[in-house]
Order: structure tokens, then C-alpha cells, then sequence
């Protein structure tokens, strides 16, 4: 019998970190090291479309890890917006997040959630999922609160949202993966964690 891999999340996302640890998942977390804008700018300017940037990179950071823990199984993932077509960005500073947000108002965008599992430096499984969500007409004033309240921690998420707590409050329909829309598509990566036998069956 084989021992049991240990689980390693590339990330230091603290949501993705929060599913994993309440589905019971055992693990741990470590940063990729991986500098995304050269990489992304790479990519783009190849023509790569926003889900395939999603891919490359979740993959990129998946085998940076996986290089120097070979035995384990590296987690990788990335998520990208989609706007008809063009990838947004994270906002610089609050009010690059406000256009951000102004931009996204009234719109459907389609998200990106890429996973990728690296072993011995090279990735063994991928999936991607790509929920499509479309914000209502906010007002104004709703978006100043909503930014005064959530302050520079909304930086950190592509959207300028997080559907897990008063972000939830931008949209008007919601389509898909609950998980995938926080960053992980968890159902997947938990069936191929329990074909590995990395996690009970």
C-alpha cells in the first residue's frame, strides 16, 4: 500500500485555504513565487483568451512548487474575468476598483476558476469551471458603502468581490459553481484527491 501524498495548496488565498480546510481537507499552503504579470503579458499578447490564461497560470504555479516537493501533490489554481471577450484585471488602488466595479455594473462576465495538480515538477490533472454572473444596477451611493466598507482586502479578489460575504449584494443572477466563483472548483479536485488516495474514499 502506498503512502498517502501530502496535499499542497500553491496559494496563499486565504478563501481557497478556508475550503479546503472546512471540507476537512488536509494540507498546506505555501506561495508559488510565481510573478504572474510577465507571464500573463507573455500569454496575452500570444492572443491567449482569459480562460487559457487562467489555465497556464494555475499550471505555472502548480509546477513551481511541485519542483522542489516532488512526492507531493500540488494544488495550482487561477482565476480570470472574462468581459466579452477581454480579461480584467485586479484593481492597482481603491479607485481603480470603483471604475472596476462601474465597469462590471449592469453586465454579465464570465469567471475563470482553473485548477491544476503537479507531481514530481509536471502536472498530472486540470479542470477549469467558468460561472457566469451578471451584476444589477447599483446605485452610487450602495457602491461608495460598499467600497468604504470593504476597503483595500477587496484588492485581492479579480472581481473586486467576494460572494462569501456582502459582495454577494452586486448581482443580480448567479450561474455555476458556487466554489468555483470563491477560486476552487472544489467537487472535481476532491474526486481526483480521492482517486489519488490522498483523501479517504
Amino acid at each position: 500500500m502506498k503512502p498517502k501524498p501530502t496535499i499542497v495548496l500553491a496559494s496563499q488565498s486565504a478563501s481557497r485555504a478556508a475550503i479546503l480546510t472546512a471540507a476537512g481537507v488536509a494540507f498546506e499552503a505555501v506561495g508559488s513565487g510565481v510573478d504572474e504579470a510577465p507571464l500573463k503579458a507573455e500569454l496575452l499578447a500570444a492572443g491567449a483568451t482569459p480562460r487559457e490564461v487562467a489555465e497556464r497560470l494555475a499550471a505555472a504555479k502548480a509546477v513551481a512548487v511541485s519542483a522542489a516537493r516532488p512526492a507531493d501533490l500540488v494544488v495550482g489554481a487561477d482565476s480570470t474575468i472574462d468581459l466579452e471577450g477581454a480579461l480584467i484585471d485586479k484593481a492597482a488602488d481603491m479607485p481603480e476598483a470603483r471604475r472596476r466595479l462601474q465597469q462590471l455594473r449592469g453586465r454579465g462576465h464570465t469567471l475563470h476558476a482553473a485548477l491544476a495538480v503537479a507531481r514530481a515538477g509536471a502536472p498530472v490533472w486540470r479542470t477549469v469551471d467558468s460561472p457566469r454572473l451578471t451584476m444589477r444596477v447599483f446605485s452610487d451611493a450602495f457602491l461608495d458603502g460598499y467600497l468604504a466598507r470593504g476597503g483595500e482586502a477587496l484588492l485581492s479578489s479579480v472581481g473586486c468581490y467576494f460572494l462569501e460575504g456582502e459582495g454577494v449584494q452586486l448581482f443580480e443572477t448567479i450561474e455555476g459553481d458556487y466554489f468555483a466563483i470563491l477560486g476552487l472548483p472544489l467537487i472535481p479536485l476532491l474526486a481526483f484527491l480521492r482517486a489519488e488516495g490522498a483523501i479517504p474514499a
